[in-house]
């Protein structure tokens, strides 16, 4: 990583509060892109609070919440995104025949409709910065105003996230390849 690793006794006491809110909230550790955070401790707190309640808390259950942050790792390239998101995507029960063809950038075989317009919003907003308003519709039909929010919400989020990891060079894990081709 581009930034150092702090550690508890290189941080100041507004680092370690922030440190330890990540590490007390529904996380339980602190991600790679919260340790960047944390030499601006005031930018963690608040981002890692927004992220916490993107993964934890939105209108989606579980498997569904990890569409939109698949789609925007993939958007991004985010290797490490991908690689960490990969695997909770999968715990949660979203087929992988969906994250292979998120991964691949070829239409994913969703039979739940609800899931299918969550994939087209973020992925149309991603790539057209816009959204027509017939999908507008569409997902607030199937989430409500807050579902579209939410959505909308997460791909933001993630994209901060994406621009972190990417920006800072945070690396894989040990032994760990990235499925999304060469580092760019």
């Amino acid at each position: 990583m581009r930034l150092p690793i702090l550690t508890e006794t290189e941080m100041t006491p507004a680092q370690l509060a922030a440190h330890a809110a990540t590490r007390a909230g529904k996380r339980g550790s602190v991600p790679p892109p919260v340790q960047a955070w944390l030499h601006s401790p005031d930018f963690a707190a608040r981002a890692q609070a927004v992220g916490e309640f993107i993964r934890y808390d939105t209108v989606f259950p579980p498997d569904l919440v990890e569409i939109p942050i698949l789609v925007t790792a993939r958007f991004w390239t985010s290797h490490y995104e991908w690689f960490a998101h990969r695997r909770l995507a999968e715990a949660a029960g979203l087929d992988a025949a969906i994250i292979d063809a998120i991964r691949d950038n070829r239409d994913p075989p969703f039979a739940d409709p609800r899931a299918r317009v969550i994939y087209d919003y973020a992925l149309t907003l991603h790539r057209t910065r816009s959204v027509p308003l017939c999908l507008h519709e569409a997902m607030v039909a199937a989430w409500g105003e807050r579902g579209v929010v939410e959505v909308v919400g997460a791909c933001g989020y993630y994209t901060m996230i994406s621009m972190t990891l990417n920006a800072f060079d945070v690396g894989l894990p040990d032994g760990a390849r990235s499925e999304l081709g060469d580092w760019p």
